[in-house]
């Protein structure tokens, strides 16, 4: 699963610029050069990159000169500069000044950054107590929810509750998710081979204090693992059965485990075949072979949720062969 953002996963926040701009020192335009800030929303702690064009100053030719707070951090030629943040909620002031010829021009930037993430909690399948992460279902969908910790200038706590929510998907603004303590959106997972973006914008009240994240959501075809059930250590997820098994006693118990199917109308449902006649259905089996000679079988299963594609597993069985006595396996 990719996430943009994900991905991959920077979360970035910041305040709409209060810019404003003068020409000191001569004739020229009001506006006669633009800073672009990167990223859209920067993060607290992290650093921004401020970008200078023109239209009708030859910036080649000119000198630039920034200042945060008062405190001048660069001179020279006119380049992308690096500026770093502070904590969510600080203000940072900062001015450029642009000396071209006889004229000097210069604008102000206040930034105030916050702090937003955005968590992707696909509704699929997993394994009871799996330390990973469900992945995004095909024919599914994914709760994306924003974390979003914002303060004032003076480091004032503000309630995430009280804070709107705006919500976007592929460019489309969702109107029915977004509002006041909307924090969270049901997001219809896209087509296989697609990814489907998803972004949200957060503010205060007053739209004074703003920050934003976004994330890309692409879905994984559904799979099935199976392991062995331990009667004393349990369902030994730390290794898959795959293409053979070998029954050494009277019997044994196997797991199946569905990965990433959708769970809209419930727990995936398993079916077990053996030697391509049904079995049983459920996550577990208990195979015990009968007989005293030694033999083999095939198992396979299948496992289904929603109008995802059945996820398959197959298995070579087995049986009859007596365990090594030797303590070392030799």
């Amino acid at each position: 699963m990719r996430l943009g953002f994900f991905t991959a996963f920077a979360i970035i926040f910041l305040l709409p610029l209060a810019a404003s701009a003068q020409a000191l020192g001569g004739v020229g335009s009001t506006d006669p050069f633009t800073i672009s800030v990167a990223p859209q929303y920067p993060q607290p702690f992290h650093p921004i990159t401020l970008s200078f064009l023109s239209s009708s100053l030859d910036l080649a030719n000119t000198t630039l000169t920034l200042t945060v707070g008062g405190k001048q951090i660069y001179q020279g030629s006119v380049h992308p500069v690096t500026v770093m943040l502070g904590k969510a909620g600080s203000v940072t002031t900062l001015k450029a000044t642009i000396a071209a010829a006889l004229t000097t021009y210069s604008k102000s930037l206040t930034l105030q950054p916050e702090d937003v993430a955005l968590i992707a909690e696909p509704i699929s399948s997993a394994p009871v107590l799996y330390p990973g992460k469900p992945l995004v279902p095909l024919t599914g969908s994914t709760r994306v929810v924003a974390v979003a910790t914002f303060a004032d200038a003076s480091g004032q706590a503000l309630d995430p509750a009280q804070l709107s929510y705006t919500w976007t998907v592929d460019g489309a603004t969702i109107a029915d998710s977004s509002g006041i303590g909307k924090s969270a959106i049901i997001v219809a997972s896209p087509l296989q081979y697609r990814d489907r973006s998803v972004t949200v914008t957060v503010q205060n009240q007053t739209g004074a204090l703003v920050g934003g994240d976004s994330l890309s959501l692409a879905p994984v075809t559904p799979t099935i693992r199976v392991y062995e059930n331990d009667p004393l250590l349990g369902v030994r997820f730390d290794h898959a059965l795959l293409g053979s098994y070998s029954i050494s006693g009277t019997e044994s118990s196997l797991y199946a485990a569905p990965f990433s199917l959708p769970l809209i109308q419930g727990n995936p449902v398993v079916q077990w075949f053996l030697n391509s006649a049904a079995a049983q259905t459920g996550n577990t089996i208990t195979l015990r072979p009968s007989g005293t000679g030694q033999g083999n079988a095939s198992l396979s299963l299948t496992a289904s949720g929603g109008t995802a594609p059945l996820a398959t597993a197959n298995l070579s069985l087995s049986f009859g062969v007596k365990p090594n006595s030797n303590f070392f396996g030799l």
